[in-house]
């Protein structure tokens, strides 16, 4: 690169961040000048071309086109580029022993049915039964009680309610921690399974030869007054591809559990009777940090 060229674009860049001098937030500024500064760099750092800028643009547009209030193709691309995990990395520091964080994933919906403890989740979904107990406490071991505890998880097709037509609603519910901290309820055995790959994020996939498949887990997000609140998963200990690789990079070795295989007939911790179904069994005990 000649030395004339060099200042051109070392100008520009010194335009566009002068441009944002009376950003009333500083904060807004100092996003807004960060970003110009790494925007810039990897144009100049990789030489992109007009027509690699073009297809870029063309991408973006098809992630927003096929985004609608079911599916978030934007928060699938955050999450299969780590930007989703490392966003989560920072605003979720280690904090003693509380439970790690991991990524939201776009299938969460608000007003979810409550269900009491040792209540359903499943709502129908297909799946071998699984039930999942465990307590909430803080750091120092004091249980949390009326701690609401969101749960949501596909079903053995690997699909979320929200990606059926029919409006069911199924793998989803929350409940509160009783007086000492416990939780407890029915869902389905969690199952690895692709994220959305049939738009723009499935074809940038499979042009750098990458699998969307997620290892098999169920989300969590809990919260209490007072405590961050926390959006984790739970993995299962053996899935094969927990050795393979998970596509948004969500495993935590912490947030691996054991899923103990009940053969039919087996009695139920709340004595449900499921006739010749086998079912599975797992405990996840939460840790919440202090909200500051």
């Amino acid at each position: 690169m000649t030395t004339a060229q060099q200042r051109v674009e070392e100008q520009l860049i010194a335009d566009v961040l002068a441009s944002f001098a009376r950003t009333p937030d500083p904060r807004l500024r100092e996003l807004m000048e960060a970003l110009v500064r790494h925007l810039h760099a990897f144009i100049r750092e990789t030489r992109l071309t007009e027509a690699e800028w073009t297809r870029a643009i063309e991408f973006l547009t098809a992630v927003g086109h096929i985004t609608d209030d079911k599916r978030q193709e934007f928060i699938l691309l955050s999450d299969v580029l780590g930007a989703s995990m490392q966003t989560i990395a920072v605003n979720n520091e280690a904090y003693e022993n509380a439970t790690e964080a991991t990524v939201f994933g776009p299938f969460f919906i608000e007003e979810s049915p409550l269900v009491g403890i040792g209540g359903d989740i499943a709502g129908g979904a297909a799946g071998t039964p699984c039930w999942v107990s465990g307590t909430v406490r803080d750091t120092a071991g004091n249980a949390l009680p009326g701690a609401r505890i969101e749960v949501w998880e596909a079903d053995e097709d690997g699909f979320y309610d929200v990606q059926y037509t029919d409006s069911r609603v199924a793998g989803r519910g929350h409940l509160f921690s009783g007086a000492d901290g416990s939780f407890a309820f029915w869902g389905v055995q969690p199952t690895a399974y692709p994220i959305p790959h049939d738009g723009p994020v499935g074809a940038l996939l499979d042009a750098v030869d990458r699998s969307p498949v997620r290892a098999a887990h169920l989300h969590f997000m809990v919260s209490a007054p007072g405590f961050r609140t926390l959006v984790t998963h739970i993995f299962v200990e053996g899935d094969p591809q927990l050795e393979i690789g998970d596509s948004v990079f969500g495993v935590k070795e912490s947030l691996v559990k054991r899923f103990e295989e009940q053969p039919a007939g087996a009695p139920t911790p709340d004595g449900r009777a499921l006739g010749d179904k086998p079912w599975t069994r797992s405990r996840f005990d939460i840790v919440l940090a202090p909200s500051q």
